[in-house]
């Protein structure tokens, strides 16, 4: 059985820092793409970041960068991201998920998690 199971959100200050975990079974973790995504109330899912199935390779939507870091390692899981000066717009329910191809719109994701809420106060 597949699962995903993302932990660490809660509640942090404007210019804090959190790291989300993302445990995974049920699968080859190591032939698997792993993202994070995001979704604030009243708008749609976007993309946060990702990591490529060996490590070697990371992507990050424009608005994180320099500031998020997503990470693997092949040899243990989960997958992390870790979050530096978040704002307060950034509070969202952050998804894990999982696909052997490198799908950043999120669209034919093949394992998602349930989400962990982040709330950041001004």
């Amino acid at each position: 059985q597949v699962q995903l199971v993302e932990s660490g959100g809660g509640l942090v200050q404007a210019g804090g820092s959190l790291r989300l975990s993302c445990a995974a079974s049920g699968f080859t973790f190591s032939s698997y793409w792993m993202y994070w995504f995001r979704q604030a109330p009243g708008k749609e899912r976007e993309f946060v970041a990702a990591i490529k199935y060996s490590g070697t390779s990371t992507d990050y939507s424009d608005s994180v960068k320099g500031r998020f870091t997503i990470s693997k390692d092949n040899a243990k899981n989960p997958v992390y991201l870790q979050m530096n000066s978040l704002k307060p717009e950034e509070m969202a329910v952050y998804y894990c998920a999982a696909s052997r191809y490198y799908l950043p719109h999120g669209a034919g994701m093949e394992y998602w998690g349930k989400g962990t809420l982040v709330t950041v106060s001004s």
